[in-house]
């Protein structure tokens, strides 16, 4: 595949390494299509088109190497818990899926998965109901959101082991990223942020590093990203399985549900943007 020409893709900010990596040797990665070329030099991190094209903007931001191959007409968004210097930063790895990445933003909204994929973890049976939520697109920050959600979950935090219903948020601050806001379990007037950072390699190839902003003294690193690894492991299997592999952006290819509001809002946000990588109408 041939770097993608949809405006809208190109137009946005990605996560494509992490800094700590980095050293004098280039990376190669993929991008939307188009080689790209991570290095480190003497006045900080360089991405180019591979093999030999101009320098590509560049920020360093939550631990990874953010590009663009366009002119995004916004910066990258805030998550305020990363000015917090009691919280941990835990990048939790990269992990490359068979699907579009924007399934994979899909599957980390959806509620309803989470007793039978995520089974005494996340979720566990017979609390398989999805509870009303809201879904909006906040206009003033051009974001995806749904709050007030609630879910039992057998283990809220890798601190816990005793089951509760927790109180959720989702954001979806660009179409590639995704976030949850979760009360965290030793400081309930707290939120712990976790953050999925999907890298578009090609339409139907993703890859994608979640990282966590928590306020959590007791765990320890391994223990962390154990938690974290085993539920977006479990993860990957269901979105490499899903057919298409790309979403379908029209309505009546997959029928919705209540418990779908989060991803009918986000659908709606990604044609209201004209996106097509990635989709059945971009590939098409």
């Amino acid at each position: 595949m041939t770097k993608t020409t949809d405006r809208a893709a190109l137009d946005e900010w990605y996560a494509v390494e992490t800094a700590a990596d980095i050293g004098p040797g280039p990376v190669s990665t993929r991008l939307l299509g188009q080689d790209i070329l991570v290095s480190r030099g003497p006045a900080g991190i360089i991405v180019r088109e591979a093999p030999a094209g101009p320098p590509l903007p560049v920020r360093e931001k939550y631990g990874c190497v953010w590009t663009t191959l366009g002119t995004p007409r916004r910066d990258i968004f805030d998550i305020a818990q990363a000015l917090e210097i009691d919280r941990r930063f835990v990048p939790c790895g990269w992990v490359t899926m068979r699907a579009s990445g924007l399934r994979v933003v899909e599957n980390f909204l959806d509620m309803a998965h989470f007793p039978f994929v995520h089974a005494d973890i996340l979720g566990s049976e017979p609390h398989t109901e999805v509870p009303g939520y809201l879904s909006e697109i906040r206009r003033d920050v051009d974001e995806v959101w749904a709050t007030n959600c609630t879910f039992f979950q057998p283990r809220i935090a890798a601190t816990e082991s005793d089951g509760a219903f927790v109180q959720l948020t989702y954001r979806v601050p660009m179409p590639f990223v995704v976030m949850l806001y979760r009360v965290c379990p030793t400081a309930p007037d707290r939120l712990d942020a976790i953050a999925l950072f999907i890298q578009p390699i090609e339409e139907d190839l993703c890859r994608a590093q979640p990282v966590m902003y928590l306020v959590d003294t007791a765990s320890t690193r391994t223990s962390l990203l154990h938690f974290e690894q085993v539920i977006f492991l479990q993860d990957r299997i269901i979105v490499e399985n899903q057919r298409p592999l790309l979403l379908p952006m029209e309505p009546r290819r997959e029928i919705p549900t209540r418990a779908d509001s989060s991803s009918i809002a986000y659908r709606r946000w990604l044609k209201e943007k004209g996106l097509r990588f990635g989709t059945i109408a971009g590939a098409g």
